[in-house]
């Protein structure tokens, strides 16, 4: 790993930045002379969602008289076109902002701190379900994002394939896993996945090297934060975490022996044949697809994924992730923030209109949908409502917010993209190559090297 090659990008990235800005105000001058557009520009990924940001948008402006138009851009590009804007000074005014990228931009200093702006004296911060507006704050203390929504994750399963397999509804939804023989939990993978022959997991004469039907499913190894595949397992184990603090942390953990052993221990269900090898499945076909097309019984995924599960041609079922050595189950707590560009002309306007976005009236026009749960705790209610009209329970994703459950946050700390850079292929060569999970320890070091040895852009 080359850490002044990665400083040299990164500076050049500030520098280009820094001089798209300076073009950007040189452009402006006399600007005061000008009559600013009472329209902003707001950026999403998510095409289901943005009907939801139209008619917030709609109401907004008859409370304001500000036109927000609403650009959607697919994912894979979102984030490419996002930093182009960033440095060419054609970026949005505001945009949904992802706390895997959020370390960056704080970083690079393009974010414009809300709680300095006017507008956000009207937020009731106390509304918001907790832990989230501190998911968005910089190490400096400054608020640069608003919670918009909140997810966690839990079991999607195919309840005809568990009735046939002879598991009750209460085994599946009290289910327990450690690293040793995998518990309750391994013991429910094997009697769900079936080989070539119909020979079960459990049974005697099983071929693990030609299955039909895998208990669990994935795409892909899980990167560097594994949210839907190993975090509710490494997260449960011991007191394992990414880092050495919730938020900003500078010391990463991958070298831990309680994280090691559950990645052989999650990755071990390859060679045992309930977990897909590589290969077995596209690059393309997520566990979706998979569940839908019988390939699978059960797989892990998101409460944002919620309606694209329930709208399978099977019976889905849905339960909390097993309960682990710790006493605890536990998911990764992520939500998604609304952020204003630093460079915007109209950061006034754009600020009104993220402060709306944390709202109780706003939230509760997302509610209706039934896309997300909204990050104020009085529209997540409203939102249940709307989600369990589909016949589904939401408490499997609810539950980690009460008793008997623990949530976790994403790695926020600087370089980030180097991390996930350095991390991705390590724990991908677990998944594919079958190495031991204590390969990770020297990549470990190379992130640490970068807290060591580099400063982030100040």
């Amino acid at each position: 790993m080359n850490n002044k090659l990665m400083l040299t990008r990164r500076s050049l990235l500030t520098g280009a930045l820094a001089g798209a800005t300076a073009l950007t105000l040189a452009a402006c001058s006399g600007g005061d002379n000008q009559t600013k557009s009472n329209t902003i520009d707001y950026w999403l990924w998510d095409a289901s969602q943005e009907p939801a940001y139209q008619a917030c948008a709609d109401r907004f402006k008859e409370k304001t008289g500000i036109t927000v138009n609403i650009t959607q851009i697919g994912w894979n590009d979102y984030w490419t076109k996002l930093t182009a804007g960033f440095i060419a000074g054609t970026g949005p005014d505001a945009f949904v902002d992802h706390i895997a990228r959020f370390a960056q931009f704080v970083d690079l200093d393009v974010l414009v701190p809300l709680d300095e702006q006017p507008a956000w004296s009207g937020v009731d911060e106390s509304a918001f379900q907790d832990g989230l507006l501190d998911l968005w704050k910089g190490d400096d203390g400054h608020q640069y994002g608003c919670p918009k929504d909140w997810d966690t994750v839990a079991l999607f399963y195919n309840q005809d394939m568990l009735a046939e397999a002879g598991i009750s509804e209460e085994e599946i939804q009290t289910c327990d896993w450690n690293p040793e023989d995998g518990g309750s939990f391994e013991r429910i993978l094997a009697r769900l996945t079936v080989d070539q022959n119909n020979v079960r997991g459990d049974q005697e004469g099983f071929d693990p090297k030609h299955v039909k039907v895998y208990g669990l499913g994935i795409q892909n190894s899980g990167s560097n934060d594994g949210q839907t595949s190993w975090s509710p397992f490494t997260a449960t184990v011991g007191d394992w975490y990414y880092t050495d603090k919730e938020t900003w942390g500078t010391h990463y953990r991958y070298d831990d022996p309680d994280f090691q052993r559950t990645l052989d221990w999650y990755f071990g269900l390859v060679d045992k044949g309930y977990l897909n090898p590589n290969g077995a499945f596209s690059d393309a076909t997520s566990t979706d697809i998979q569940l839908g097309s019988g390939s699978i019984a059960m797989a892990i995924h998101g409460a944002w994924m919620f309606n694209t599960f329930a709208g399978l041609d099977i019976n889905v079922g849905i339960a909390p992730t097993p309960i682990g050595p710790n006493g605890n189950r536990a998911s990764l707590f992520n939500g998604l923030g609304d952020s204003i560009v630093k460079d915007s002309d109209k950061v006034d306007l754009a600020a009104q209109w993220v402060a709306f976005l944390g709202t109780a009236e706003a939230q509760d026009i997302v509610a209706s949908y039934g896309i997300v749960f909204p990050a104020i705790s009085s529209s997540t209610e409203k939102a249940i409502e709307v989600f369990e009209e589909t016949g589904l329970s939401t408490d499997a994703f609810t539950v980690y917010l009460e008793e008997g459950g623990q949530t976790f946050f994403f790695p926020l700390t600087y370089f980030g993209a180097d991390v996930n850079a350095i991390i991705t292929p390590a724990v991908d060569a677990v998944w594919v190559d079958r190495v031991p999970a204590s390969t990770l320890t020297d990549y470990n070091e190379q992130v640490n090297l970068l807290f060591e040895t580099s400063a982030h852009s100040e």
